[in-house]
């Protein structure tokens, strides 16, 4: 009996030693010295990449960590988005492609060490520059301000935040280095009583390591907090960086760039955006050889899938939605591969390595494949597939829908044998307007185009108008004027047409074809097929001969489709294709008899039409 108790006492204490909680791992220190970071007391240089875990499958999540050490990156920067994690208010997710505590750990397991960007404003070319939005069906709500319904609201979301990630920090056994407060603030106001509030929240959530704030030079006084970290966005001369962030941090540093920008994003209808890289190798050397520390924006762009993508606008420019690809002519391309300037910037690093330190052989470039053609042979009217309507006299927007993204459907009936110009004030943002079920012409926010002469035939005529949202802005002063829909009225010769029926066509998933309808249909149509595969392989759905719209394959939403480019292609992953039977889904907004869709073994991103 002594025998065994004395066994079961070894046993517990041996299982008791082994058991090490979070806050007991090995723990790194991270410090701000007078010009550089400390990394458990020595200088450290971060040479970083911006990468986006929603751009990228998660199953790809560690190929492409992979990528970032053989260009000789030491750390990832990621921003955190709320509209992923709280898409409808109180319902939180950090699951599967949304599980940004899985991405932290696995940058770790790859020894790359992260910089956290919660903000919890993004702008980062994404839908409503991050922000959910139901945040606008709060009344009186206000964003990036000190209205309390907002900070009850960030608040909340921070909070859940931290729980994930707050653990993961450095100081706590983690990998994280430091964490962002807000972002580019400066660009927007200057209240520092609010850039305070963030500091504090940030703090009660747990993030109790580094808090930095970023600018761009001409911004930064104004949006930084004295006792935070200064960090300039693209600006690269040496001398500058350090003349500014002395400025604004009490005459030191250490000196980061949190956002170097290689390359640019592309919109609709303009031409794709490059930038060699002999341009960029010489700042990279002199930035690097000068000890500051530097985050490459970006480093891997990925894709903007589903409804996510952001758009820009102001006084001057027009509406810009952005497009699927975000290529972004970065080191990595979209599919996760090495370019050119990857290599460049690669030997670029290699100058600046600890003596002895070898970077990992670079991985050879992904298969891809080219698919002939997939035949999608069901076809159907969204007309015929509608779900329950909703009534008003008036037009509801997405907001009053409690929808987040995609279509609405606006019908009304009008009494037809004469002509006139049908206008929607306040279009946000695409419209295809049908008459008796036909299509007679699209109205475009980005042309300014609201109106549109018809000739209606006598008798009673039902007007439907398809608008669908073109993605919330992403930055500046419009952020609180972003609802969807119709916002304002729709009048014919002048006078307001009334009562409608609104239906919600969110295609949050693939669409089911509930009934097909008359064949010959010349209205927006949900399409279906099926195609083999005996290998798996990236590949890129060549859309050239298509309209405008969104497919999904097995169930992926791969973004959106538009003739008018520069895009002309859109992105498979291999990880989301199978061999045997594979589904597509799309809808085709502007070209109903279409049905024929092949892919190609490269992408096309420079094509206008």
């Amino acid at each position: 009996m002594y025998f065994k108790k004395t066994l079961l006492l070894l046993l517990l204490a041996s299982v008791l030693l082994s058991y090490q909680p979070a806050s007991a791992q090995a723990k790194h220190t991270f410090a701000l010295g007078n010009t550089q970071f400390l990394l458990d007391g020595k200088p450290f240089q971060m040479i970083s990449g911006e990468m986006h875990y929603p751009r990228v499958p998660r199953e790809a999540w560690r190929a492409r960590m992979k990528m970032a050490k053989a260009m000789g990156l030491n750390t990832i920067g990621t921003y955190v988005f709320w509209n992923v994690h709280e898409p409808e208010k109180g319902k939180f997710d950090f699951t599967g492609g949304s599980d940004v505590a899985e991405f932290v750990r696995i940058a770790k397991e790859e020894g790359l060490w992260v910089i956290l960007r919660p903000s919890p404003y993004v702008c980062a070319e994404w839908e409503f520059g991050g922000y959910p939005y139901w945040l606008q069906n709060e009344k009186g709500l206000t964003v990036r301000s000190k209205e309390p319904k907002y900070l009850s609201e960030y608040k909340k979301y921070i909070m859940a935040v931290g729980k994930q990630l707050a653990p993961l920090q450095i100081n706590h056994g983690g990998n994280i280095l430091m964490v962002q407060i807000e972002n580019e603030y400066g660009s927007y106001s200057d209240d520092k009583e609010y850039l305070k509030i963030n500091e504090q929240m940030f703090r009660e959530a747990g993030f109790d390591g580094l808090l930095y704030d970023c600018d761009p030079a001409p911004d930064l006084a104004k949006g930084h907090l004295a006792g935070l970290l200064p960090a300039v966005n693209g600006l690269d001369n040496p001398q500058q960086v350090k003349k500014l962030i002395n400025a604004n941090n009490n005459g030191k540093g250490p000196y980061y760039i949190a956002e170097w920008y290689p390359a640019w994003f592309d919109w609709w209808g303009t031409q794709h955006h490059t930038v060699p890289s002999e341009q960029y190798t010489g700042r990279l050397d002199s930035v690097l050889a000068a000890g500051i520390s530097i985050n490459m924006y970006m480093f891997h762009g990925g894709t903007t899938r589903g409804f996510m993508n952001g758009a820009n606008y102001n006084d001057i420019s027009p509406y810009e939605p952005q497009i699927s690809s975000y290529d972004y002519d970065a080191p990595l391309d979209e599919a996760g591969n090495a370019t050119p300037k990857f290599i460049a910037f690669r030997n670029v690093i290699e100058k600046h390595l600890p003596a002895g330190v070898k970077l990992p052989a670079v991985p050879a470039a992904k298969p891809s494949i080219a698919i002939a053609d997939i035949k999608l042979k069901q076809s159907a009217s969204v007309l015929n597939n509608l779900p329950a309507a909703k009534s008003s006299v008036h037009p509801l927007t997405f907001e009053d829908l409690n929808q987040a993204y995609g279509f609405v459907l606006y019908r009304s009936t009008l009494t037809g044998g004469k002509t006139g110009l049908l206008k929607l004030n306040g279009l946000r943002d695409y419209a295809v307007v049908m008459v008796n079920g036909k299509t007679v012409g699209t109205l475009d926010r980005r042309i300014k185009k609201d109106s549109l002469e018809l000739k209606l035939p006598a008798g009673k005529v039902r007007l439907d108008i398809l608008v669908e949202n073109l993605g919330r802005i992403n930055f500046g002063k419009y952020l609180l004027q972003n609802k969807k829909g119709i916002t304002d009225k729709v009048t014919f010769e002048g006078k307001e047409i009334l009562n409608w029926q609104m239906y919600s066509l969110p295609f949050k998933a693939p669409a089911v074809i509930k009934s097909a309808g008359a064949a010959n249909q010349t209205s927006p149509q949900i399409k279906q097929g099926t195609f083999m595969l005996n290998k798996v392989a990236d590949t890129y759905l060549d859309m050239r001969k298509w309209g405008k719209g969104m497919v999904w394959i097995n169930g992926h939403n791969l973004g959106r489709y538009w003739s008018i480019g520069p895009q002309q292609t859109l992105y498979v992953p291999a990880e989301w294709l199978k061999k045997g039977a594979n589904t597509i889904w799309m809808v085709e907004l502007l070209k109903p008899q279409a049905n024929l869709v092949s892919a190609l073994d490269k992408p096309i991103l420079n094509q206008l039409q």
